[in-house]
């Protein structure tokens, strides 16, 4: 059994089909019940408080193990859902990291991670990391403005990053959950190209049919908005990554198509799966 966290999520719900589909037993966790494909098992559980997992990883061979911002704030403490993990038997972990810990090393949220990293790392199972820059799927924020007004506001419009498809973490997160040949592997997950904030607008605009018009944020609005949803330092180390990258964030990494066999799915490929977000 593979035991996947944040299955409710850009990443978790398509690794969840993508391995039910494979024919493996999958136990979707999230905090709150929801519906899973058709022979998936859900355990609702709260990755902060470990042992509410014990009813989901008992058994388990496997998990797929992704932090929702809460477990970045001070006094969390996600090591103890790997030492659970190895406790009650699992013996492999694919830990959904950040392109950040090898880029911004210094950074707040940063340091946090690669001490969990460092954690898997000794803890004794299989383990492989995954190290996605920014998600296609950050989008979506403007879902509701495009249907309402037509607008997609965010700061640094002509700064772009290579935006990498939640579907394409899902995919390689399963090829680590299934395939020994990646095991101790070390994944840095981005899209083929550099796409701005501006370019975003236009690719959603012409999915749509109509326009859709881009209203550049300060800083301090961006951080506003996305403080409601995640701590103000991981607000912080992204707003310093999504306004100034630098030349490693900006590279285009080879590891999907290592992985994979075939290039990362642009920016495009993305919104046309999830226009109706925006209708």
């Amino acid at each position: 059994m593979i035991v996947v966290t944040g299955a409710t999520g850009n990443v978790g719900r398509p690794l969840t089909r993508a391995l039910a589909e494979a024919g493996e037993q999958v136990t979707a966790v999230s905090r709150h019940a929801t519906e899973v494909p058709s022979g998936v098992r859900h355990v609702a559980a709260d990755l902060r408080e470990p042992s509410s997992l014990e009813p989901a990883l008992a058994g388990a061979k496997a998990l797929f193990l992704l932090l929702s911002g809460d477990l970045h704030a001070p006094g969390a403490r996600p090591a103890d859902v790997v030492e659970l993990a190895a406790t009650l038997g699992v013996r492999r972990v694919v830990l959904l990291s950040s392109q950040g810990v090898a880029t911004r090393p210094l950074g707040t949220t940063r340091v946090a991670m690669r001490a969990l990293e460092d954690a898997v790392r000794a803890s004794g199972l299989d383990w492989a990391l995954l190290r996605p820059g920014g998600f296609a799927s950050n989008a979506l924020a403007w879902a509701e403005s495009v249907r309402a007004r037509g607008v997609a506001a965010a700061p640094f419009g002509d700064v772009g990053v290579p935006v990498v498809d939640p579907a394409d973490i899902a995919e390689v997160a399963a090829a680590c959950l299934l395939g020994e040949q990646h095991t101790y592997g070390v994944y840095e997950l981005t899209g083929p190209e550099v796409v701005t904030p501006r370019q975003q607008t236009e690719a959603i605009a012409a999915a749509l049919g109509s326009p859709v018009r881009f209203q550049e944020l300060t800083r301090d609005e961006a951080k506003a908005g996305m403080a409601r949803f995640v701590p103000a330092e991981l607000a912080d180390d992204t707003l310093d990554i999504i306004g100034s990258p630098n030349p490693a964030e900006l590279r285009i990494s080879p590891d999907v198509e290592r992985v994979l066999g075939r290039a990362p799915r642009p920016f495009a490929d993305w919104v046309a799966r999830n226009i109706a977000a925006f209708r």
